[in-house]
């Protein structure tokens, strides 16, 4: 009996081990980051230093001139919702494993078709799909966990960093999205589902991200015709005419929103004309 007994105590220990849930040495994280008209996401694990030296020959961690998984346990997972340019290279939409080889004075970024191994135990040079070269910088401050984000971001432009102990690694991307946004436009603007929203987003497209004024002055104008009242398009309209040139034009609309603006009370509109008349 007592016999038994042993066992079973034995059996209930070791369940109760088995529960026992501890942190995560390297805890896994999930970035995902709206670019251009779609995401970035990236899934990774972070290790700490502990102590340890992250970078340079014989270290334990990320060593010289190794293929390194870009982080811990599995391989680090880059996903494009669309098509982006690393280097001179367009990446298809998708998943890739990013490995890199750090080096003192140059790093080499690696964007590998096999984003499901383990680490870069199952990395093959063959998979490359992008290398580049890039060269780290070195920060004051040391970073204890490392560190994947995404930065410097403008509607068709950014960098993935990678950041650990003192080093700072940047990988610009590139997207194009004008070729897209220009077929929408085309397609909210022609035929009779055409409105003053349209307009006004095509008027900002062309303004603001594709510098084609004399087709933002088109759009301006269409949606101004829809909406007379509509100060902030005639702000719009004279920073479009300032760039094309047209001083007096710039001027007049300038002032037509400033008096109808006031009228709406709203300042920062009256402001920002103030600002363009104060330019010409």
């Amino acid at each position: 009996m007592k016999k038994i007994l042993f066992v079973l105590g034995t059996v209930l220990s070791l369940a109760v081990t088995a529960q026992v849930k501890m942190p995560a040495a390297s805890p896994t994280q999930t970035l995902i980051q709206d670019f251009g008209l779609g995401k970035i996401e990236i899934v990774y694990s972070r290790p700490s230093l502990k102590g340890r030296a992250a970078f340079g020959n014989g270290s334990l961690l990320a060593p010289t001139g190794i293929v390194w998984r870009t982080g811990a346990n599995g391989a680090t997972k880059v996903t494009f919702s669309d098509p982006v340019t690393i280097g001179n290279t367009t990446l298809a939409a998708g998943s890739y494993g990013l490995f890199t080889i750090p080096g003192e004075k140059e790093w080499t970024i690696i964007f590998n078709s096999n984003s499901k191994g383990w680490g870069s135990f199952s990395y093959t040079e063959a998979e490359d799909v992008v290398r580049v070269k890039v060269k780290p910088e070195i920060t004051s401050n040391s970073t204890e966990t490392f560190i994947i984000g995404v930065g410097d971001i403008t509607p068709e432009t950014a960098s993935i960093y990678l950041k650990w102990a003192n080093t700072l690694v940047y990988v610009p991307i590139k997207i194009d999205i004008k070729s897209t946004i220009r077929k929408q436009i085309e397609a909210s603007t022609s035929g009779t589902g055409a409105n003053g929203a349209a307009y006004q987003a095509a008027a900002n497209f062309y303004y603001d991200m594709d510098k084609d004024y004399d087709k933002a002055l088109v759009f301006v104008d269409k949606a101004i015709s829809l909406d007379a009242k509509a100060y902030w398009l005639f702000l719009l309209k004279a920073k479009t005419q300032k760039e094309l040139g047209d001083k007096k034009g710039a001027k007049t609309s300038a002032e037509t929103c400033i008096k109808m603006a006031e009228a709406a009370k709203n300042a920062d509109y009256v402001r920002s004309a103030n600002e363009v008349i104060a330019s010409l």
